[in-house]
């Protein structure tokens, strides 16, 4: 799945339902999905930790056959579904395709203007630091 392809998926999920409350849990529910590969307590380090997030995230990075492959998490379960929201996005892509990538979703779901602003700027500070890891591995 392209990138393009996984933002069009989460924003025709995030078009059926019809209000904030729904979409709200709809985050909690990808928050569900970092479970299923977590990120071991032993990377949950101030190495790892996103700075200007108003929870603690964190993340890491792993560079294998030409891909890379993120893993994060977050204290907060809304933020923790954001977390989970980009992995979806940009895990498993190529240096290049991450630094290439326009990330629409976020703007076309609304979610920017439905947080914070604190909680908007952890999201820059995570969008950041994965294209940072992308920066690192691009050849």
């Amino acid at each position: 799945m392209t990138i393009n392809e996984a933002q069009d998926e989460i924003i025709e999920e995030f078009e059926l339902l019809e209000d904030w409350t729904e979409r709200y849990q709809l985050i909690v529910d990808y928050a569900t999905e970092l479970k299923k590969n977590p990120l071991p307590e032993k990377d949950k380090t101030d190495q790892n930790k996103i700075d200007g997030c108003q929870s603690t995230v964190w993340f890491t990075c792993k560079y294998e056959d030409g891909k890379l492959y993120f893993k994060g998490d977050s204290e907060a379960l809304l933020v923790k579904g954001v977390v989970a929201l980009l992995l979806h996005v940009l895990s498993g892509h190529t240096p290049k395709e991450i630094l290439d990538a326009d990330l629409y979703f976020m703007e076309r779901i609304g979610l920017q203007e439905h947080l914070s602003p604190t909680r908007s700027n952890g999201i820059v500070a995570m969008l950041k630091q994965l294209r940072l890891y992308a920066m690192a591995y691009n050849r």
